[in-house]
């Protein structure tokens, strides 16, 4: 009897994960991480959906009911004038969010731009970009964004700048670190020898190369932004009442800790679990993003 050879099937070639969805696949792994993603998600969608999910009017008084304890119709309380606590909270996410993610994005537009100049040109414009960096480095973060918000105005736009200006100095550094350690690779050198023009291989070559370390750092700037924007508004620099912030709920409460508890006791946990989250987030990225962890 004839011997019937079998030949084995052939399997298509498997095409190796790209770099970001190994990250992603790792950041997925990482608890912690997950844990403060969906918090920020949460967040998020009370920020976007607040009119929907904020039982009462921010903004509306109530004479009748003022400083009233956690109950069935106000469930975290009322204020000192009868404004609803919980409805308060949940429009304040709009502009905490708010202020991390627009002055981040300032600090970005304007950090980033400046950094890779500086590492990539070297000489003389590295060194002066390098000096005018140090000096405003050398200045409190905090202390930098309450004189700048100051100077502009009391507002949260002007809040947002100014938290976005004093984190300029940190995403200079960092890109021009990274600039520099990139810009001398194989890849970048055979761009250089192939006749490609210096910005084309700054844009092109070395700057998609650095994105991962500003990813993770955008990420636990936003937290800083958050505490900084809450701190603006206690000073009374941010969001100006009656429109609600944590920070302006935090200063009006101090002033009824004894009687009145709960009113400092909901935006403070809601700063904490948002700076929280954003931190996770922060450190899963950086954990996930790391070469060295491949």
């Amino acid at each position: 009897m004839a011997a019937v050879l079998t030949t084995p099937a052939l399997s298509a070639p498997t095409q190796p994960a790209s770099p970001w969805r190994r990250a992603l696949r790792k950041l997925m792994q990482r608890k912690p991480a997950v844990v403060g993603l969906v918090i920020v998600i949460v967040f998020i969608t009370l920020a976007v959906f607040a009119p929907w999910i904020a039982p009462n009017d921010p903004v509306a008084t109530s004479w009748g009911a003022i400083r009233k304890a956690p109950s069935a119709a106000h469930w975290f309380g009322t204020d000192e004038i009868g404004r609803d606590v919980l409805s308060r909270v949940v429009y304040g996410t709009r502009a905490s969010l708010l202020a991390g993610v627009v002055s981040v994005s300032i600090s970005l537009l304007l950090g980033v731009p400046i950094g890779l100049i500086a590492g990539f040109v070297g000489g003389v414009v590295d060194g002066f970009i390098s000096r005018v960096t140090d000096a405003f480095l050398a200045c409190p973060f905090l202390i930098l964004a309450i004189a700048l918000a100051a100077f502009l105005g009391p507002s949260l736009t002007n809040a947002m700048i100014a938290i976005g200006i004093s984190a300029t100095p940190i995403f200079v550094r960092l890109t021009r670190a990274q600039v520099i350690n990139v810009k001398v690779e194989d890849y970048v050198e055979a761009a250089r020898a192939l006749g490609n023009p210096p910005w084309r291989i700054a844009i092109r070559h070395v700057l998609p190369n650095v994105t991962a370390p500003l990813i993770v750092q955008a990420t636990l700037a936003i937290a800083a932004a958050v505490i900084a924007e809450a701190s603006l508004s206690f000073l009374g620099l941010g969001q100006q009442p009656p429109e609600p912030s944590w920070g302006s709920m935090l200063n009006t409460a101090k002033n009824y800790v004894d009687q009145a508890p709960w009113m400092a006791v909901w935006p403070g946990l809601a700063i904490f679990a948002l700076v929280l989250a954003f931190n996770l987030v922060g450190d899963g990225l950086r954990d996930a993003l790391d070469p060295r962890q491949r």
